[in-house]
């Protein structure tokens, strides 16, 4: 074991191994390999390259050294591209510090038989006066750059929960395709993370009618791992043992304090307010509009193109107990 694999288990440091293909001994040379084809981006400003920064991608893309450079390559061409999300990328600023208070995302305390951490979302809480889709984006990103600094992370991962409960027909109108699409981009295609399952739990129509445009964008992975469940939550329990999960899940634990995770990242400044009108953010909904409308988004390479969504008889994932569940419709 070397020193970049210390902060993980004995039980961790075992999946790191079968799972994504981690070899203490070439550990290095991998990462090496890695920052060595960075020359062939001068496009791109490389802000970090150390080895434990390098070595998170690697582990995201199981240690394919040409498809963890080019997630590489795209966390920073994304952050190039929307250089207005990443000015002041700090819990304080007024529009994610208003997100992360309305539980965006939310965080549970526990994690999963996996080891993955779980963010919850409860949708209905998005007061869209106080804030931006962007800035939910935003705190979204602050939190998985907080939390990716765990190596148990990144190589267990993470689950996403989304309770769509008296999520109205108005709120989401304001969730378009290129919104979506750029939170896709910034999370799918951009982000060092590992995620194991997206659960959609009490989706009315609109939500599957959204699902339909945006599913093009999403990698045949990601398809196969996201679930809805619906009204049936016990679905969602043979997935995710209701022991953990609060009572607005169905599950055991009391209902969720929206400023749990909150409170971890602004200390004392949570209770302290902040002035913010949402129409004031530099990168408004218009800007986003017209630069991702159809007319002049141009698919990229990280973006697999567009297929035709098949039910799965049977999702696997590299947990052997995963149960294959549900359908899409």
């Amino acid at each position: 074991m070397t020193h970049l694999q210390a902060g993980l288990s004995p039980e961790t440091l075992e999946k790191a191994k079968v799972e994504l293909k981690e070899n203490p001994d070439t550990l290095h040379q991998d990462i090496q390999e890695v920052r060595d084809m960075i020359i062939t981006r001068p496009d791109i400003g490389f802000l970090r390259t150390d080895d434990a920064f390098i070595l998170r991608f690697l582990r995201a893309r199981k240690f394919n050294h040409f498809e963890a450079f080019r997630l590489l390559a795209q966390y920073f061409e994304y952050r190039q591209q929307n250089l207005d999300m990443f000015k002041n990328l700090k819990a304080t600023d007024p529009g994610i510090k208003q997100a992360l208070k309305d539980g965006f995302p939310g965080v549970l305390s526990n994690l999963d038989r996996y080891g993955r951490k779980i963010l919850v979302l409860f949708a209905a809480n998005w007061d869209q006066s106080r804030y931006t889709f962007v800035d939910i984006l935003r705190a979204i990103l602050l939190s998985l750059e907080t939390m990716i600094e765990d190596p148990e992370l990144q190589v267990n991962g993470f689950v996403l929960v989304i309770d769509w409960s008296n999520f109205t027909f108005k709120q989401a109108s304001k969730l378009t395709p290129s919104m979506l699409r750029l939170a896709i981009e910034g999370l799918q295609d951009s982000f060092p993370a590992r995620f194991g399952g997206i659960h959609f739990v009490n989706q009315p129509w609109y939500i599957h009618a959204l699902y339909t445009v945006i599913r093009p964008f999403l990698k045949d992975k990601t398809r196969k791992r996201i679930f809805m469940h619906g009204n049936n939550l016990n679905s969602l329990h043979q997935l995710i043992l209701p022991e953990i999960l609060p009572s607005e899940l169905g599950g055991m634990l009391p209902p969720y304090d929206m400023g749990t995770w909150a409170r971890t990242l602004l200390d004392h400044a949570y209770d302290e307010e902040t002035d913010y009108c949402p129409e004031s953010y530099t990168l408004s909904v218009k800007d986003l509009e017209k630069d991702l409308s159809p007319k002049t988004m141009k698919r990229s390479q990280s973006v697999v193109e567009p297929g035709v969504l098949k039910r799965p008889e049977k999702v696997k994932s590299e947990e052997e107990n995963m149960q294959p569940l549900l359908s899409l419709d």
